[in-house]
């Protein structure tokens, strides 16, 4: 894959594979983005919005369009606050995959994302999700490790749990969002 856009189109297409996979049944939009979501899979009463986030190289850059001043906390707070309680995000990594190899898949919520920002580098914080870092001698957390918690794996499991926990945490910022997954579902 050259180009950010094969990245997107690919981990788009596997997201929904393996969500399908599981049983769910799966909502691709059509045309532009809707903001917030890339698909929205369906299982019954469980309603999950999924914003699909690839990567190639082992990290996906999150809230750095955010960072002012290095405050990484405040970057991941405006970051988090953009995003709906009800998302789930779906991390596909294509890094150190061949051709005919699932990429690695991860599924969390915004509040664990922003958890997991906020606590790498040694506790300053990052604008960068980090499938496994370990930070040189030179760096501010030397010698530490950021790691996707193995919780995240992309498993029947973890899409219950998630899809369960989202559709408890009540309405959502944005009634909007409520209104298109139920139609897209239908």
């Amino acid at each position: 894959m050259k180009t950010t856009w094969q990245v997107a189109t690919a981990a788009e297409a596997f997201a929904a594979a393996q969500f399908a996979r599981c049983g769910w049944d799966v909502s691709v939009q059509y045309g532009a983005n809707q903001p917030e979501y890339d698909l929205v899979a369906v299982n019954g009463e469980l309603v999950l919005m999924v914003s699909v986030k690839g990567s190639k190289d082992e990290a996906w850059g999150l809230t750095q369009s955010f960072l002012a001043n290095a405050d990484y906390h405040a970057a991941t707070a405006v970051w988090l606050a953009r995003h709906n309680k009800k998302t789930v995000f779906c991390f596909v990594q294509f890094a150190n995959t061949e051709l005919g190899e699932m990429p690695r898949m991860y599924l969390a919520t915004p509040t664990e994302v922003a958890g997991w920002l906020d606590k790498a580098v040694g506790g300053r914080g990052s604008t960068v999700l980090y499938e496994n870092k370990t930070w040189s001698k030179r760096a501010f957390a030397a010698g530490t490790v950021d790691r996707i918690p193995d919780d995240w794996r992309f498993s029947v499991e973890r899409i219950t749990e998630l899809a369960r926990r989202v559709s408890q945490s009540g309405p959502s910022h944005d009634s909007r969002f409520g209104s298109q997954a139920r139609r897209a579902a239908r």
